[in-house]
């Protein structure tokens, strides 16, 4: 129920400070504000947060596209979900809105993160419920000289990948003709059985119609022949 009340929506430039709030109660990489205007201004559609009932940030994601690599892919710069508001969700869904929007504004390849070794919660995250595959480990990343994993994850069969939504349409449109043709051969069959079946009947009527005929016609000869022979 509580997960319900939290509505996920985009970040707008009033809500940075109470991004920035949450990011220094639940993380030890914290940012100056520039920093997070540099994300929205750039990438606005890449900022979500996460907001409770009484319009309270209680979670949120930066993003950004790294637009001048060889692949146009995302980055997730920061996630981090107050622990008032943890194991319902809430990150995921997080997640999940700015990797949609790095796919259907960005046609993203795919998109990184890194995160802390130590960080076995975090890890799990990523790995066993978002998919991401640890890409490479960079050494003493942070500050206090730990190990970072570089996580990616694959985003080319992500459903809204503009080649696999032009690919989807195009097996709808197959569908769709599958199915008219489908019911055009219904409709053939249907109609070449009652045109054979009237053929049928109509040749059957001709059969007897011609003997009857033929008989009378022979009889009335046969008749009028006997008849004149009679007179004489």
């Amino acid at each position: 129920e509580e997960a319900k009340m939290v509505n996920i929506r985009r970040a707008t430039v009033e809500d940075l400070l109470e991004m920035q709030a949450c990011n220094l109660e639940c993380l030890p990489e914290n940012y100056q504000m520039k920093y997070y205007f540099y994300h929205i201004l750039s990438w606005p559609q890449l900022l979500y947060v996460a907001e409770d009932s009484n319009k309270k940030i209680v979670g949120y994601v930066l993003a950004k596209m790294e637009e001048e690599a060889q692949e146009s892919h995302g980055h997730i710069t920061s996630l981090a979900v107050l622990r008032s508001h943890r194991k319902l969700g809430l990150a995921t869904r997080l997640m999940r809105a700015a990797e949609n929007d790095m796919v259907e504004c960005f046609d993203s390849e795919y998109v990184s993160l890194h995160v802390r070794k130590s960080n076995r919660a975090a890890v799990h995250l990523y790995s066993e419920t978002l998919g991401f595959k640890v890409h490479d480990i960079e050494k003493k990343y942070y500050a206090d000289d730990e190990d970072a994993y570089d996580m990616r994850k694959d985003l080319k069969t992500h459903p809204r990948k503009r080649k696999n939504k032009g690919e989807a349409a195009l097996v709808e449109q197959l569908e769709e003709q599958v199915s008219q043709l489908e019911k055009m051969t219904v409709k053939v069959t249907a109609d070449a059985e009652a045109a054979a079946a009237a053929a049928e009947e109509d040749e059957g009527t001709g059969k007897e119609g011609g003997v009857d005929q033929y008989a009378e016609s022979k009889d009335g000869g046969d008749g009028s022949k006997k008849a004149k022979k009679k007179k004489k």
